[in-house]
């Protein structure tokens, strides 16, 4: 909204309006205000939030190694996230540009999910919340609106690359002069690292590229919903989930503007993606956002995000990567939020295999894989077999947050030296 009202003042010569045409100011200024609205609101929300005993039971101290007691913590704390997001974007950010649109909904439609989910916990005082398959419904519906507004809007356009060739070798890369539809991705660490998913399906022929967004959209789906899950499942540490999303949320920032950016696209041999400099903005205030939420939520925590914010956090991870054509990075890049999706799936899929013999068998002490680093050996099943029962000495959860962040730093690097690594 303060974007439209200062291009209007320009036409005036009205001092400073100029500057919200440039995306490094509005950046700068959706991080100042998502994390002055976040410690702000944050503080005012949470007092509310332990007068209305809106609170939850996480952790007794009882079943804690290091004594922590989790008990009477307000939830809910997510809505302090997605306010803090929405209105840096919305006085900042272009509200015309479809990706900024997108984005928005992503918030608005997994935060309500959420919400749903933390409001059947604490009301309802049913400790299973919003039933499974409803979660993967609004999944699935989520991805299936944004693959399909990709494909349909007519302002979802690429450039790619043109490489120069002088006898024989790449002496420059410039882009096509023409916008274009495509469903092309980036590859990490190959010289020609666009694949089309079109390709997927070329025994379609002429109908092979409208089949191949067909495959897009499928894809959007289970990115959505993985990316999602694997930050609901993070979120079980005081700061865990919040951090390692602001570490992934920065680079994914860094890929948005270099992707807006047609000199930097060139110098990268990456495709330009224009309009996506509002992502930019978006990205930011998602930053300042999660920076500010730490503030109450590092441990011990004041406040727990609930549903409401890891949903929506891993949600708008998924959909932004989806955007600017890097979600075959995310592997890399969101590789804690993988590594929890994965240790759950094989710690299931492994009991259940044991069962039908009649033995009891797990490969972790506790899953997602984070509560592994600080269950006991006493606090083991004596009757159950464990593949893996290290480390013999339990880690607190700070030290343990850490660490997922320390991972999550070296995933982003690795993730940004693959735009030059081929």
């Amino acid at each position: 909204m303060l974007y439209y009202l200062f291009d209007y003042l320009e036409q005036f010569d009205f001092p400073g309006a100029g500057m919200f045409g440039y995306v490094s100011f509005r950046s700068l200024m959706a991080v100042i205000l998502a994390l002055f609205i976040s410690t702000i609101f944050g503080e005012y929300f949470i007092n509310k939030l332990k007068k209305k005993q809106i609170t939850e039971i996480q952790r007794d101290a009882s079943i804690d190694p290091f004594n922590v007691n989790k008990r009477g913590v307000p939830t809910m704390g997510g809505i302090i996230i997605i306010i803090s997001i929405l209105i840096p974007c919305l006085l900042l950010g272009k509200l015309h540009n479809v990706y900024m649109i997108l984005m928005l909904i992503t918030t608005i439609w997994l935060g309500t999910l959420g919400f749903l989910d933390d409001y059947i916990k604490v009301f309802k005082k049913d400790k299973e919340g919003l039933h499974g398959k409803f979660k993967i419904i609004g999944q699935v519906g989520l991805g299936f609106i944004v693959g399909l507004t990709l494909y349909l809007s007519p302002d979802v356009v690429i450039r790619e690359n043109l490489e120069v060739k002088r006898d024989g070798e790449v002496v420059d890369v410039i882009h096509k002069s023409q916008d274009e539809k495509s469903t092309k991705t980036t590859i990490p660490f190959f010289k020609n690292n666009n694949l089309d998913y079109a390709d997927f399906v070329g025994f379609m022929g002429e109908h092979a590229q409208t089949a191949g967004w067909v495959v897009f959209v499928i894809v959007t789906i289970f990115v959505v919903t993985a990316v999602s899950n694997g930050a609901n499942l993070n979120d079980g540490m005081d700061g865990m989930t919040a951090g390692n999303s602001a570490i992934i949320g920065a680079t994914l920032g860094i890929l948005a503007y270099v992707s807006s950016h047609i000199e930097y696209a060139s110098y990268l041999n990456i495709m330009y993606i224009p309009g996506s400099e509002e992502l930019v903005i978006f990205i930011c205030a998602f930053i300042g956002a999660l920076i500010g939420f730490l503030w109450y939520n590092a441990f011990p925590a004041q406040v727990f995000m609930g549903d409401t914010g890891s949903l929506t956090i891993g949600g708008i991870i998924a959909v932004f990567a989806i955007i600017i054509h890097k979600e075959l990075l995310i592997p890399i890049l969101c590789g804690i939020f993988l590594a929890e999706n994965l240790s759950v799936i094989l710690q299931v899929k492994y009991f259940q295999a044991g069962k039908k013999k009649g033995i009891k068998q797990r490969i972790f002490k506790r899953t997602p894989i984070h509560d592994h680093f600080r269950t006991t050996q006493s606090q083991l099943d004596p009757s159950c077999s464990y593949i893996v029962k290290g480390p013999t000495n339990v880690f607190h959860e700070s030290k343990i947050t850490v660490r997922f962040w320390i991972v999550t730093i070296i995933l982003a690097a690795i993730t940004i030296i693959t735009l030059k690594i081929r």
